[in-house]
């Protein structure tokens, strides 16, 4: 007699695996870091209200100047344009029936 089963039948004691396939686990991964890219971005364009400024007359020592804020801000904002495309290009290629890049 088999450990818990009261009949004898095979399919009853099969369970379904615990690994998802690589694609798959790629997908929900890739799903995933785009759901926290805008959280991400908000996070970073608020960082530069956390920096010290520069008061008038002080050396430049003592903060951050307004243009390299402006400078940063820009760089951010260009690198999620960039990383939105990437996501973008990806799920695209995924959502195509009968591609064999998938």
């Amino acid at each position: 007699m088999t450990q818990g089963r009261a009949d004898g039948d095979p399919a009853v004691q099969m369970q379904p695996s615990v690994f998802l396939e690589r694609q798959s686990y790629r997908r929900r991964r890739l799903m995933d870091a785009a759901r926290i890219l805008p959280l991400l971005g908000a996070v970073l364009f608020a960082l530069p209200l956390l920096w010290p400024s520069v008061p008038d007359g002080t050396a430049q020592d003592a903060g951050v100047t307004m243009s390299a804020a402006i400078v940063y801000v820009f760089s951010v904002w260009v690198a999620l344009i960039v990383a939105i495309l990437i996501f973008g290009r990806m799920t695209r290629a995924w959502s195509r029936p009968g591609d064999a890049r998938r």
